[in-house]
């Protein structure tokens, strides 16, 4: 068994060890203040007798180490990254007292949290009536309370309590014989074998960033201590640098943003539907500028990316009288054929004989449809069966 020495002091820093089985770069102490992977917190890292932890795997009764190298048996020094460590420790004591303002102000229940390096998240239960009531006010609100508490510097102790005896959990623990009880001052009891600040007041500033929807719960990212101070720096330099851009003051961004959107939106608008206008314009100047063949029937074909503009082109050039257009193109293999009623083209089936025959997939309109095959060598054989299909062997009407 190995001896867990944050389960009592979280702020061991450093620790003598004695390595008593050793599995190549796995290897195994009588005692350790390495913590494991477990309930959402990932492992600590650090050195273990010089070498760097990759791993901390917890197997019940005893602690795997895996490490950068071997370690023989014998006596061995710990050092934990003891920033990244009092890191999870804000986290992790930040997520149960959040978890406990969600209890107390708005009777919803943790069902999952999780810690990340980058940022920490608990997952609500909201059934499908309450979900509205995380609203940004109710959100707000449970900051302010967290924060108050926060500013209380409410002890954070731990004990030890045997199951059938632990009372007044926030939620109740499956585990039994004996719990390890992490309490908030008489805020909040969890049983939980992480690892946690002395007091609220080492929590420092919580901020609650975001919220989703995920599952029929609710997801609430939020972020503890120096990682609330960096983003909240990070977050004023961004709409800074947006301030600056606009002339404006910080207050006034908001407004802005959503001015200058909605004229975007705008403009977008009016880009697309003039860009709509021209490329119909093009297509009819360019049925004007293609001659006939000896049926009477103008056929064009272009090789470009396969886009909307395309495409308007192409009903622009078959709207008019005997007309087909064939556009192609190699990234990715695809093929267009458009055809004016009076063509004698069918451009569906055309286009879907053609990609099948070559293991693509395709189909449409009479007048127009699109297929895709899955290489170039595949595209130009469809191609030639698309141009002798539709010009009867005229194939050089396309050219």
């Amino acid at each position: 068994m190995t001896e867990r020495i944050y389960y009592r002091d979280a702020y061991v820093r450093s620790f003598e060890a004695t390595v008593i089985e050793a599995q190549g770069n796995k290897v195994y102490l009588d005692r350790t203040a390495f913590y494991p992977t477990s309930g959402g917190q990932p492992f600590d890292r650090g050195m273990l007798g010089g070498l760097v932890i990759e791993d901390v795997v917890d197997e019940g009764e005893r602690i795997a180490h895996v490490v950068a190298g071997e370690l023989a048996c014998g006596p061995v020094t710990g050092k934990i990254d003891w920033p990244r460590r009092f890191d999870f420790m804000q986290q992790h004591t930040g997520q149960h007292l959040l978890s406990a303002v969600f209890a107390e102000q708005f009777h919803l229940v943790t069902v999952s949290v999780h810690f990340g390096d980058e940022a920490a998240t608990i997952e609500l239960a909201t059934p499908s009536l309450q979900l509205e009531q995380l609203s940004a006010e109710q959100l707000e609100r449970a900051q302010e309370r967290a924060n108050e508490v926060v500013f209380e510097n409410r002890a954070v102790a731990v004990a030890f309590e045997h199951a059938s005896e632990a009372e007044g959990l926030r939620k109740a623990s499956e585990r039994e014989g004996e719990l390890r009880i992490v309490t908030i001052g008489d805020f909040d009891r969890s049983a939980c074998g992480g690892t946690h600040v002395r007091s609220t007041a080492e929590i420092g500033p919580i901020m609650i960033r975001r919220t989703e929807k995920i599952r029929g719960n609710t997801r609430v990212e939020f972020l503890c201590g120096m990682r609330a101070i960096r983003r909240a720096r990070a977050d004023f330099e961004a709409v800074s640098g947006v301030a600056r851009a606009f002339s404006a003051a910080i207050d006034e961004v908001p407004g802005l943003v959503t001015t200058a959107l909605e004229r975007v939106l705008e403009l977008d608008k009016s880009r697309k539907k003039i860009a709509i206008e021209l490329a119909r314009l093009q297509g009819r100047e360019l049925y004007h500028a293609t001659e006939p063949d000896g049926g009477g029937v103008r056929r064009v074909k272009v090789t470009e990316p396969i886009t909307e503009d395309v495409r308007t082109r192409a009903q622009a050039f078959t709207s008019l009288p005997k007309a087909v257009f064939i556009a192609v193109w190699e990234n990715p293999p695809t093929l267009l054929v458009a055809a004016s009623k009076d063509s004698g083209v069918n451009a569906g089936d055309l286009v879907k004989n053609a990609v099948t025959a070559q293991g693509g997939r395709g189909g449409g309109s009479a007048t127009m449809a699109q297929g895709s095959v899955p290489d170039r060598d595949a595209l130009q054989r469809a191609v030639s069966a698309v141009e002798r299909s539709a010009i009867s062997g005229q194939q050089s009407a396309f050219e």
